[in-house]
């Protein structure tokens, strides 16, 4: 009985988007077998960045397991095939599958129990290699520039390497790839609004550092208590358990499907190489610049409301009455000297971590936040020169 093929590939595709495929990668195998098959795979999204392909005769074990999203065209004669195929041998009680040539098993027991499995005999291979033919030459044009023809016809480890040196390549490609956005910039260079921007207009994982710490405390989390006796002394957090709540979040699904916006962290280079040795690279960094005097302006004359916790600014959102700015409270982390305080301990890695992050873009912050996003924006579709206004 033949699974019909949207049922086959709904199945497929269900699979391919639990989270071990995500994030380790999947090679794809016995799928497609027509030109329709291959069409609903890219109809749906299934995408590889290699293709293989092999006939329906495997002459032992193939190179399946070589890296994330391959599948490889493994050539060899049909008379070479079809006398391949005739010396294999079932085990019935285990289902496993021998040859008489290439895999015999060392057991007596198991060797006197095996069996010729149905459907290989001359005829039969030579039909079904013939299928094969007929649906691998309209299958093969659905996948251009990534496809890959190794000679079957030799040991299996020769096989092998070709495929894993094949796959371990890199591609160029024109399609589009995941975000991973890193903004670097002093308190009040405008980090939190542009990632805001970003994470609402295409959908990426706003991440800030701080606030993953805050929530690990308030949602009581498994790191809580060793977050909460830093948090009490206002003293930094190491960065070991940072990268462990980063990383729980940087690993989730989203994240690694939709692409994500980091920052406020890391602040230095030390941080840098931590996120860099755990594994997650940025192929976007901006570096927003913005003069003492502009972020003086934006943080000194933040104030509170205590009574609804409304949130004003003295000259960009002012109080509506006198009576509700008589009670307004500023935050101690707003006094001049704090925010000097840790502008001079920002800018004192920053050039440390420009030569870090060589790609980086250099951007003029101290204008009109969409403006700054706009650049934002074309950095991330348009590599940018170095250095924009």
């Amino acid at each position: 009985m033949t699974v019909p093929s949207m049922l086959l590939i709904r199945l497929v595709q269900e699979r391919l988007s639990e989270e071990d495929c995500v994030r380790r990668g999947w090679i794809l195998d016995g799928i497609p077998e027509t030109r329709e098959q291959a069409l609903m795979i890219q109809t749906v999204g299934i995408v590889p960045r290699h293709v293989s392909e092999w006939p329906p005769t495997p002459w032992g074990p193939s190179p399946r397991a070589a890296a994330p999203r391959s599948t490889i065209v493994l050539s060899a004669p049909d008379t070479v095939l079809i006398e391949r195929n005739l010396g294999k041998r079932l085990d019935p009680q285990t289902g496993e599958v021998y040859h008489t040539t290439f895999d015999w098993p060392p057991e007596s027991e198991i060797q006197k129990r095996l069996m010729v499995p149905a459907g290989i005999s001359e005829g039969e291979t030579a039909l079904k290699l013939l299928e094969y033919h007929r649906n691998i030459t309209r299958i093969l044009p659905s996948y251009p520039k990534i496809l890959k023809v190794i000679p079957a016809d030799q040991p299996c480890v020769d096989v092998f390497s070709q495929a894993l040196t094949y796959v371990q390549s890199i591609h160029r490609s024109n399609a589009p790839f995941t975000p991973r956005v890193l903004l670097c910039g002093p308190v009040g260079s405008g980090k939190s609004l542009q990632a805001a921007l970003l994470a609402q207009k295409y959908g990426l994982v706003n991440v800030c550092c701080g606030q993953l710490l805050k929530e690990a405390v308030a949602d009581k989390s498994k790191y809580c208590e060793m977050i909460l006796p830093f948090f009490e002394k206002e003293t930094a957090v190491p960065d070991s358990i940072i990268m462990k709540v980063l990383s729980q979040r940087l690993d989730q699904q989203d994240c690694v499907e939709r692409g994500w916006v980091l920052h406020g962290f890391p602040r230095d280079l030390d941080q840098a190489h931590v996120l860099d040795s755990w594994g997650y690279k940025p192929n976007r960094v901006f570096f927003l610049n913005v003069p003492f005097d502009s972020i003086a302006e934006r943080l000194t004359l933040r104030r509170t409301d205590p009574v609804t916790g409304e949130r004003y600014h003295l000259m960009y959102k002012p109080p509506p009455t006198m009576e509700i700015q008589a009670r307004l409270l500023q935050n101690p982390k707003d006094a001049e000297e704090r925010i000097k305080l840790r502008m001079d301990l920002f800018y004192r890695s920053a050039a440390d971590l420009e030569q870090f992050y060589r790609q980086a873009i250099t951007l003029n912050g101290d204008q009109d936040p969409y403006t700054v996003f706009e650049y934002i924006e074309s950095g991330i579709i348009n590599p940018l020169p170095k250095k924009v206004p």
